[in-house]
C-alpha cells in the first residue's frame, strides 16, 4: 500500500542521482535506502557489504539459483 509522504528536497535530489546510476526510479531508490536502514538498525553488527550479500543470497533462493553443498568442495 502506498501512502503519500513529504520528503526533503535535498534527499530527493540525492536519490535522483543515485537512482540514475542504480537504474531505479526515485521512489524505489528511497525504498531501497529505507530497507537497508531498517536492516542496519535491526543488525548493528553487520556492515553494508554483508547485508548486500545476504540480500543477494535471498534473491538467489527466490529465483531458484541453488547448488547443493558438497563438503570439502571449497
Amino acid at each position: 500500500m502506498g501512502i503519500p509522504v513529504t520528503l526533503d528536497n535535498e534527499l530527493v535530489n540525492v536519490a535522483r542521482a543515485y537512482s540514475s546510476v542504480e537504474s531505479r526510479s526515485v521512489p524505489k531508490q528511497i525504498e531501497h535506502w529505507a530497507k537497508i536502514g531498517r536492516i542496519v538498525e535491526e543488525n548493528p553488527d553487520l556492515n553494508y557489504h554483508a547485508i548486500r550479500e545476504m540480500l543477494l543470497g535471498l534473491e538467489d533462493i527466490k529465483n531458484g539459483n541453488l547448488e547443493e553443498y558438497q563438503p570439502g568442495s571449497l
